[in-house]
């Protein structure tokens, strides 16, 4: 299987392990100098560190590496791929001319895959010749490390691609939540903005710290949270399963409901509280460095989750 990666990013650079780790062959291109050539260098360090938990699949980091290759252009990274993931930066204008300049040299066997975590793809994709193709593979930061990917259709995307894409990602191991149409915020970051809007909320209240918020989270929800999701917890917190819990709790979560029907506010005296506490507990030239301890962590778990299911 034939992969383009069209931006050298962060996104760009993780999805080239993933696609490589899962057997893929891989050209890397970014239309900024040197982008893919400094990219590229860091890939054997991101390997190194997934070898030490053994998370290559019983490869050798040689053999993914030799997967991946620099592009010299768009058109020799694109021309004849099965699939393609467009990892540019968050602007529709910029990935409209993009998808153009990309639908030139694609075929029509190619699916035309956008990384955006927000914009919906009907809004650059509608004047392709191989629209049909188009479609967005939005993944979690860092896609090696976590596997769901969120694929979500134009109105014109074909079945076919659909289907394709989500066989593709299952191919190289991730795990595809296959929306049936689109929406803003997608599926993830509607989740996500759900649980931030509550936090500035309770942070804008007074209610409780930052530093608390985030213990509730990880060291309360997220531990049920890594292994089921939000309605297989319901369903086993009743003695009678999921109808059961809405019988019991509905007017609780009523009231909570009519007590933040109020927008918090993001970006003022809360944002600089929120702030302050972030950097007395991480100062900021350290946030590169917990960077690198945050892909550790999920690694770890992704180590853990696999010796789970062999």
């Amino acid at each position: 299987m034939d992969i383009a990666i069209i931006g050298a990013g962060l996104i760009g650079r993780a999805w080239s392990v993933a696609f490589a780790r899962g057997g893929a062959s891989v050209r890397l291109f970014d239309p900024v100098a040197g982008a893919a050539e400094k990219s590229i260098a860091e890939i054997p360090r991101m390997l190194a560190d997934l070898a030490e938990l053994d998370l290559l699949g019983g490869q050798s980091a040689d053999d993914i590496t030799g997967r991946i290759a620099l592009a010299p252009s768009l058109g020799d990274a694109v021309r004849d791929v099965d699939y393609l993931q467009e990892c540019a930066p968050e602007k529709v204008d910029l990935k409209a001319a993009l998808f153009a300049e990309i639908d030139r040299h694609v075929s029509g066997k190619t699916v035309l895959a956008s990384s955006t975590s927000i914009i919906l793809p009907s809004l650059f994709t509608g004047h392709l010749a191989h629209k049909a193709q188009a479609i967005v593979v939005h993944p979690l930061n860092p896609p090696h490390l976590i596997p769901a990917v969120e694929v979500v259709p134009a109105p014109w995307t074909s079945q076919e691609t659909i289907d394709r894409t989500r066989t593709i990602q299952l191919a190289i191991g991730q795990k595809p939540i296959v929306m049936m149409k689109e929406i803003d915020g997608f599926l993830m970051n509607r989740l996500q903005g759900a649980l931030l809007e509550e936090c500035f909320r309770l942070l804008e209240g007074g209610y409780v710290s930052a530093e608390d918020i985030d213990v509730g989270l990880k060291d309360g929800l997220a531990m049920r949270w890594s292994f089921m999701g939000p309605f297989e917890t319901i369903d086993l917190n009743a003695p009678g399963g999921i109808r059961d819990y809405v019988q019991r709790y509905d007017g609780g979560f009523i009231k909570i409901r009519d007590g933040a029907m109020h927008r918090a506010d993001w970006r003022g005296a809360t944002l600089d509280r929120a702030e302050a506490e972030r950097r007395a507990l991480l100062p900021a030239e350290k946030l590169a460095e917990r960077h690198r301890w945050r892909d550790r962590q999920l690694m770890q778990l992704a180590a853990f989750r696999k010796r789970r299911s062999e």
